[in-house]
């Protein structure tokens, strides 16, 4: 992926004029501002007062780490010695996980799904086959593994690989039949091929298929057993070149494992067969079963079962051995779930998976295949998750998984990162989630305990919040780049059950995942927790360390726009609309349109989509619901989908909106203290002077809307959960050209159905989460894709929308300048919309704790209205001095606590951030991003002082303003996939980098940006990515990485007795070397395989592959190898020399006792 870092170019640009924005196109300030030439007359003042202290050389991007369950696994394997596992995906990419902490992401550039991975057993390195034909060598040795040599086969696809212990020489089966040899130091293949018209007897006809299983024989590693799927195994001679026997079966192969002797295999078959074959009898296997078949009535044959995929054979010192297999279930249990067989004697059990099983690994004390293996544990992967079984209990308990690998438990819908955020919060949310902890899980230690990893020097904690489908929200500790899950909150349970079948009788809206998480709110100093569900609720959760019985509180919103009186055109009046007929359908069909109302029946009024629930519920310690707040039917119209939320605990506020309206509710009090259409929030001050209750003639809209020409669709269209075209690879024009389209006037009941059709319907049903959504791909030609945008953007949907429905995009709450005139701050709320315009309300509060138990709230307009060019996204508030102001937040307290002073002790308020402590002084920066551009207001003068215009041709998908080094600035994510960071105030382009095309919805709905350079964003349904864009992170990112590769000594090998060291072949190492090594066999054909050099194996060495510094350095690191291996060529040369000088004293000895006697005396 190309990279493109305008960072030193792009410093000593100012972007105090649009021009400064490199899109071009831009003229005055913008997207109708208010005051379009406000911006260099006075920004001379704050630019003498505040020293931004951000430059280019903060920012760098880079992936840190990533979590979770590796998407689509295919291949496991597990190094015995250096006890790391590997996991490869059908994407290309490989996790090796260790201890925890120890967990390394790295990708295959070609994509291509990784067939079988290797451990060249302890020493730090992995090879991995590739569905390309590839072989790979990885270079473990170092933080982040790289590929050192590659061999791309040209003639043959590869099926299966094999490499011995403490070989270095790689088998690998074709689909031909054939069985090549590379040399794993040089990946260059040998001459030596077993050919598979050789390997079987030339009387038979036919092919044997391709090569399944190929290994050595633990009794001779000059024997290797090669396995072909249609049945036959051939055990073949290496030296002399020819098969030493054959077996034939009549059922196609799956798999074959070893006894640890040598002198018997076991085959696992397609009718769900084990057999077992012996080595000097092998006509026909001598043991033959059918673990799962059921004896047929006639007692002759058992029948036969679903195909044993693989197994595996494992011997005991002290006990029977143990066969392990998955697969084999009988056919009749259809609905049976996919299982791991273990048996042990007479014993049979079967464990039951939740998936389906990809691979097993069983583990073994020793990496020796001649010695008892003495099994202790079985590794399994499934295609959603990994679990390790304990052999060492009769039970088969498994261990407690260390690794955050259930983040996909439920699918994510949303997320929330916190970094810097109080440290006290971490260890209070484990105290209360550990109390949940499953019980049964094995009481040894994880035995996937390899590599080392330190907490390196970042300390800061930070936590993830994720919003998931079912309606469970997990919050996670992310600290020093690990992850591990602290607590988990089910919303769904302040909600009675739905009986099954009773959907489309009551007000739901949503068929699927009707408790799926929207939106979150979370202010971690109060420990105030706001979520906003799928079925137009929102839900105030307070945290408690105690248990407490209660009644859930709730309140019911009406939030709709009212469209009843709209006049009804005359038919002549409406002008050509070619698109109108194909649009409304498709909009239907994409929005995923569940349970439109009939007209039958009565309509629905005034009823919310779920009921809450009425007895009393008992709440466990942590967070623990206050008030629920529903959105109700109006009319026969369902609730539209909450796009914006916010929570303010100084004030005692809950502020929400959707494309109708807003709401604002008390939550001390219990009260509903706001609920307006949009419109009405402008009063007098609407720039536009809409008038929604009766319709333009068709010639005004053309006027109308050429100054909104730049204005996104509405919100459900473009940026709010409806996978429309319009976000086809992150690509987004506007309908300038065809303003004169919008004209398409519809009646009342045309209204009503595009309501329920298009724009307001649920954003997903199941199939459609978060987690599961992908964008259709863009048009080839330009000018399609071009029409394609126009015409979707220009429907008739998007036209009343535009027209008469805007929707709430942003809400924050602050202590600000609500007037021009104002003299102090007050509270206020900043509302954004959909049209880029920015309201402020005045909140009124009681003065003293005690009346604000009781005395009402006022909200009120101020009057005060300001513009941006497309949705608002993001308010920020800088003080006079250009530090970031926190909004006020309550000192969180216990509210079910036993101590009774804690009870009715007063609310402590912290009015603004402690970094701001002094004055706030006599004006602020108010900071506003929309998803075009990002305007600096200073108030209360209204004045812009800046304005940057981000991108013309896209638009922005998520805007934070953050804390970085002690300063602050704007972190913005493109849906170009653009990430850029602009400095406050001057909002300066600092970082512009082009990281990441959003080619999938999943991304642009999970990214978001957090303090101290940080980032994360949904990989793939099952992985969160987290990134940093802060130099310093990336320079001591090293420092951070756990290491994968530890000195370990291999443990010795069993002493094999006189004779069997004699005869066992100890010469083998010597002996491959001298049958696949060039001399002997010869080179292999050129057009078979073609060697690639790795791209990077040595950490350190970036760009410099044929510089001195690169040869320097990897000359460098092969002299520390070959001095590691010198070392341990010194050691045994040292205990050879030790054990020959014990002999010659012993043989000393011997001589002395016996030299002057007689042959007679002996």
């Amino acid at each position: 992926m190309k990279k493109f870092n305008f960072r030193k170019v792009l410093d000593g640009l100012t972007a105090s004029s649009p021009g400064g924005s490199g899109g071009g196109g831009g003229s005055g300030a913008g997207g109708g501002s208010v005051h379009p030439g406000g911006t260099a007359g006075a920004a001379g003042t704050p630019r003498d007062e505040i020293q931004e202290t951000l430059t280019s050389d903060y920012f760098q991007i880079c992936k840190t780490v990533r979590h979770g369950f590796p998407y689509l696994p295919t291949a496991l394997a597990f190094d015995p010695v250096q006890k790391i596992l590997a996991i490869g995906t059908r994407t290309g990419a490989i996790r090796i996980l260790g201890r925890p902490g120890v967990d390394c992401y790295c990708q295959h550039e070609s994509g291509a799904a990784v067939l079988q991975l290797q451990f060249l057993i302890n020493e730090g390195a992995l090879v991995s086959a590739s569905a390309d034909d590839a072989l790979h060598l990885w270079n473990l040795r170092q933080k982040r593994p790289a590929i050192l040599h590659s061999l791309k086969f040209n003639r043959e696809r590869i099926t299966y690989c094999h490499l011995p212990f403490q070989s270095k020489w790689l088998y690998v089966g074709t689909e031909r039949g054939n069985t090549h040899i590379v040399n794993i130091e040089s990946f260059i293949l040998s001459g030596y091929v077993i050919m598979w018209n050789k390997a079987i007897e030339l009387s038979t006809k036919t092919h044997p298929g391709p090569v399944v299983h190929l290994s050595d024989s633990p009794r001779d590693e000059g024997k290797l057993l090669i396995g072909y799927e249609n049945g036959t195994v051939v055990l073949w001679d290496l030296r002399s070149k020819r098969a030493d026997l054959r077996a034939y079966y009549d059922e196609a192969i799956h798999s074959v494992a070893w006894h640890h002797e040598g002198k018997q295999f076991m085959c696992s078959h397609s009718d769900g067969s084990l057999t077992l074959w012996n080595l000097k009898s092998p006509n026909r296997p001598f043991q033959t079963t059918i673990p799962h078949g059921k004896i047929q009535r006639d007692g002759k044959k058992t029948e036969s079962c679903k195909p044993i995929l693989k197994v595996e054979y494992k011997t005991c010192k002290s006990s029977e051995p143990f066969v392990i297999f998955s697969g084999g279930l009988s056919y009749d249990k259809a609905c049976r779930r996919p299982s791991l067989t273990i048996m042990h004697g007479k014993a049979i059990t079967v464990l039951e998976m939740d998936h389906p099983i990809v691979d097993f690994l069983t583990l073994c004390e020793t990496p020796y295949p001649n010695e008892f293996q003495e099994p202790y544990a079985v590794v399994v992967l499934l295609e959603k998750d990994l679990i390790v079984v304990d052999l060492t209990q009769s039970n088969f308990p498994i261990f407690e998984n260390p690794y955050p690998i259930d983040i996909h438990e439920s699918p994510v819908t949303c997320t929330e990162y916190f970094a810097d955020c109080p440290p006290d919060l971490i260890p209070v949310l484990y105290s209360v989630g550990a109390k949940h902890k499953k019980q049964g899980y094995s009481n040894k230690e994880w035995p996937i305990s390899g590599g080392a990893w330190n907490l390196g020097a970042q300390t800061y904690p930070e936590i993830i919040v994720t919003g998931h489908a079912d309606g469970s929200v997990k919050f996670w500790d992310a600290s020093a780049i690990t992850l591990q899950m602290l607590y988990k909150l089910k919303t769904s349970k302040v909600f009675e059950k739905q009986k099954p079948g009773e959907g489309k009788a009551t007000a739901e809206i949503v068929e699927e995942d009707p408790f799926a998480v929207q939106m979150m709110y979370w202010c971690p100093e109060s420990r105030i927790f706001c979520v906003a569900g799928v079925s137009a609720y929102v839900l105030v959760y307070r945290f408690s360390k105690h248990e407490v019985n209660t009644e859930i509180a709730s309140l019911e919103v009406r939030l709709q726009y009212e469209v009843e009186d709209i006049i009804t055109p005359e038919p002549e009046i409406i002008p050509p609309f070619p698109d109108a007929s194909s649009q409304l359908p498709s909009l239907k069909s994409l929005s995923g349109s569940t349970n439109t109302v009939a007209c039958e029946g009565t309509m629905k009024d005034s009823i919310p989509c779920l009921s809450v629930k009425s007895r009393p519920v008992r709440m466990p310690p942590g967070y623990q619901v206050d008030l629920v707040i529903q959105l109700v039917w109006v009319d026969g119209e369902p609730p539209q989908q909450i796009t914006s939320l916010a929570v303010n605990s100084a004030y005692g506020l809950v502020a929400f909106g959707n494309c109708n309206g807003l709401a604002v509710v008390d939550f001390i009090q219990k009260t509903v203290l706001l609920s307006m259409g949009t419109l009405d929030l402008y009063g007098s001050s609407d720039p536009y002077q809409r008038q929604p209750r009766s319709p333009r003639k068709s010639k005004q809209f053309a006027a109308g809307l050429t100054e909104l020409s730049d204005s996104p669709v509405s919100l459900e269209l473009e940026r709010c959960k409806s996978p429309t075209s319009d976000h086809v690879n992150g690509h987004c024009t506007s309908p300038t050209s065809q303003s004169c389209s919008s004209g398409k006037r519809l009646s009342s009941a045309d209204v009503s159905k595009a309501n329920r059709r298009g724009p307001g319907r649920p954003p997903f049903r199941k199939a459609q989460s978060a987690a599961c959504m992908e964008i259709s791909l863009p048009v080839t030609t330009e000018e399609n894709r071009e029409n394609s945008f126009s015409r979707s953007r220009s429907s008739s949907v998007s036209s009343i929308d535009r027209d008469s429905k805007e929707s709430i995009t942003a809400l924050y709450f602050m202590e600000s300048f609500a007037r021009k005139h104002d003299s102090a701050v007050s509270p206020c709320l900043w509302v954004g919309t959909g049209l880029g315009m920015v309201l402020i309300l005045s909140l009124n509060l009681p003065a003293s704790d005690d009346s604000r138990q009781s005395e009402p709230v006022m909200v009120s307009p101020s009057g005060t209205v300001l513009t941006l060019k497309g949705a608002v996204l993001t308010f920020a508030c800088l003080d006079c001095v250009g530090t970031l102001t926190h909004p006020p937040y309550e000192v969180w307290r216990d509210p079910h606590s036993a101590d009774d002073a804690e009870k009715t002790r007063k609310r402590k308020l912290v009015m603004h951030s402690p970094s701001s402590s002094q004055d706030m002084g006599d004006h602020q920066f108010a900071v506003i991003c929309s998803e075009k551009q990002a305007k600096v207001f200073s108030l209360p003068s209204q004045t812009c002082l800046y304005v940057h215009n981000i991108t013309e041709t896209s638009f922005l998908l998520r805007a934070d303003v953050v804390t970085l080094c002690n300063s602050v600035c704007l972190a913005c994510f493109c849906a170009n996939g653009h990430i850029m960071t602009l400095s406050l105030p001057s909002l300066r382009p600092l970082l512009d980098v082009n990281y990441l095309p959003v080619t999938d919805m999943r991304i642009a709905r999970t990214f978001c940006f957090t303090n101290e350079g940080q980032a994360l964003y949904l990989s793939s349904p099952t992985e969160i990515q987290r990134l940093t864009y802060s130099q310093e992170m990336c320079d001591n990112l090293q420092d951070m990485l756990g290491d994968l590769f530890t000195p370990v000594e291999t443990p010795e090998a069993q002493n094999r007795g006189f004779l069997k060291g004699l005869f066992g072949g100890s010469g083998q190492a010597f002996d491959r070397e001298e049958l696949f090594g060039e001399a002997t066999a010869g080179k292999a054909s050129r057009s078979l395989a073609q060697h690639i050099p790795g791209s990077g194996g040595i950490e350190g060495v970036r760009g410099a592959a044929g510089g001195v510094i690169g040869d320097l350095t990897r000359a460098r690191i092969a002299l520390d190898e070959r001095g590691q291996k010198l070392g341990e060529l010194d050691e045994r040369t040292a205990s050879m020399m030790a054990s020959a000088e014990a002999f010659s004293k012993h043989a000393h000895e011997v001589m002395l006792k016996y030299k002057d006697k007689k042959w007679y005396q002996f």
